[in-house]
């Protein structure tokens, strides 16, 4: 019922639409055509005016002076600075020639006096002509140069009085002309070879102008022809006329889409009118079934999501209950072991034992069994605390005590990731009522993720602690790959981790900020690509006093009548 509804409604418009763009391109690609014809037609007789007349300048020069006065290289600087004056900079110096082109005479910016041209390409074609305007061509300067030249006679011997008009100006002349966004104008002679600087994209053009002229040989005629550019996807409009008699080709270049915007404002207009008319019924049948499927879909994938993740966070908490066994198990033994030692050690005190040679050595050797059996006992005491369900109960703590810690357990792993842990803690912090277990639990949550970040390329952990405005702030910097901007207001969500599957529950930070926000406390972060990430807790001193009040007055019971006794 949709497709018949559609088809029905939609196809006479469409139908009458085509037939009325198809004849309004038509009229438009004539328009178009008729234009650029045109426009080269009026250009390239402002061109061939130019070089006529910087011609005519140079013929009325030697019409005027003789050939004696003309060798003078200061009368010849004159006529230069008069030229120059009338004329701007389009003259760039004058040169006098005799018939075996020895340069007699000489007035410019270059040191060309006594230069030899008798070689020279445009030497020959001038010296057989009255007047010459030659192609543009790298003179010895290996510079581009155009010359103007003048034949006249001293007695049976010819010369020439030659100029080179500046490139740049006559470049600029071609360059200025220009046309829609992408229309260009560029000059080729016979042979194919550039007179301008051209644009990139003007290859296809010149060799469809080159293609054209084999042709078509009348001085008047402008041929426009659309063919493809650099590639079958560019399709582009090209109009060319004759200059200089026919040696010259003058190129106008356009993107046909360009030259036919107007064509393509009015499809536009005409595809959007037909197209938003069948979205709006195809767009209102489909949108809530799939909105509806999509968001049902996206729910199954979170929901699967978070199973996985529930499950790994199972893994952890038995993998968390076995160490906490494993670390009691160890405990005993290790018990024993220090209570045998010193039992050897009051042996060795027998007189049996004083003469032995060994007594030194024995006496170091429990020493240090004695010493590494009370670090394992630390060990194991330590990862006994962080195994035990967590405590909320609020006491008295030094915050870096705890820090301590913390970072006295981190170590070992710190030194596997070749990372280097830094502290900067502020000695003059107040004790603050807080569960030791939640603060350690949120500072090693942190502490494992920038260890994580670092495994592979190591760097600096940074721990500090400080007060400000009222505010005790806990720093934990690293120099880690950073987190990306995208993930940034995210991080602190439920289940979100960046970490591969297996290794992170992308709970850590989410009960991180929970125990902050119960503590009255904020944190933030700070990340960039490359950069590092810094985590800042700030814990409001006032919340604690008014907590240590209120926890005393709770709390409250009497006093005990023996000191030794605790409250």
């Amino acid at each position: 019922m949709i497709l018949a509804v559609i088809s029905v409604s939609l196809t006479p418009l469409i139908l009458v639409s085509v037939m009325i763009l198809g004849e309004f391109k038509r009229s438009n690609r004539e328009k178009v055509h008729e234009h650029l014809s045109l426009h080269v037609l009026k250009h390239k007789t402002i061109i061939d005016n130019f070089l006529s007349e910087r011609l005519r300048n140079i013929e009325h020069m030697a019409e005027t002076w003789e050939f004696e006065q003309l060798q003078d290289d200061t009368f010849l600087e004159n006529r230069l600075a008069v030229l120059q004056n009338t004329y701007g900079n389009v003259f760039v110096d004058l040169g006098l020639i005799n018939e075996q082109g020895y340069q007699v005479s000489y007035a410019g910016p270059y040191r060309l006096v006594k230069a030899q041209y008798s070689e020279a390409e445009w030497f020959e074609k001038a010296i057989d002509r009255d007047s010459y305007i030659s192609d543009v061509f790298s003179g010895l300067k290996r510079l581009p140069y155009l010359i103007v030249s003048v034949k006249k006679y001293d007695g049976e011997k010819a010369w020439l009085l030659r100029s080179t008009i500046n490139f740049t100006v006559f470049n600029d002349l071609v360059k200025n002309i220009q046309i829609g966004k992408t229309g260009f104008t560029f000059i080729v002679n016979q042979d194919g070879r550039f007179q301008t600087t051209p644009k990139a994209g003007a290859i296809a053009a010149r060799q469809l102008s080159l293609n054209l002229v084999e042709n078509h040989h009348e001085a008047d005629e402008i041929i426009v022809r659309e063919t493809f550019g650099a590639s079958v996807q560019e399709e582009i409009i090209v109009a060319t006329g004759f200059l200089k008699d026919g040696e010259w080709i003058m190129v106008l270049q356009q993107n046909l889409q360009d030259a036919l915007s107007d064509f393509q404002l009015a499809q536009n207009i005409a595809i959007l009118i037909i197209m938003s008319g069948g979205l709006v019924i195809i767009v209102m049948a489909f949108f809530l079934s799939t909105n509806t499927v999509n968001r049902i879909a996206k729910a199954d994938r979170e929901n699967e999501l978070m199973n996985r993740q529930i499950v790994e966070t199972g893994k952890l908490a038995a993998i968390g209950e076995l160490s906490a066994g494993i670390a009691h198990e160890v405990n005993n033994p290790v018990a024993i072991m220090v209570e045998e030692a010193g039992w050897i050690e009051d042996l060795l005190e027998e007189e049996d034992f004083q003469e032995s040679e060994n007594l030194k050595e024995f006496t170091r050797a429990l020493s240090q069994i004695k010493t590494q059996g009370r670090r394992c006992k630390e060990i194991t005491h330590k990862l006994l605390n962080f195994a035990r369900k967590t405590d909320s109960t609020t006491q008295k703590h030094r915050i870096n005590d705890l820090i301590e810690e913390v970072i006295n357990l981190s170590k070992q792993r710190a030194k596997y990731s070749n990372v280097t842990v830094n502290t900067h803690l502020n000695e003059n912090l107040p004790n603050i009522m807080i569960s030791d277990t939640e603060f350690q639990q949120i500072l090693l949550n942190l502490i494992n993720n920038a260890l994580d970040a670092m495994d592979k390329t190591g760097g600096n952990l940074d721990i500090s602690t400080d007060i400000q405005n009222n505010e005790i702030i806990i720093g934990v910097s690293d120099t880690g790959p950073g987190i990306p901007k995208v993930n940034l207001s995210k991080i602190f969500e439920p289940f979100f981790t960046t970490k591969p599957v297996g290794k992170g529950t992308g709970l850590g930070l989410s009960i991180c900020y929970k125990i902050i926000q119960k503590m009255g406390g904020q944190i933030d972060v700070q990340s960039g690509i490359n950069k590092g990430t810094t985590f800042t807790i700030r814990i409001p001193m006032d919340k604690q006093e008014n907590g240590i009040s209120s926890m005393k007055e709770k709390n409250r019971k009497p006093l005990p009548e023996n000191k030794n006794d605790t409250i």
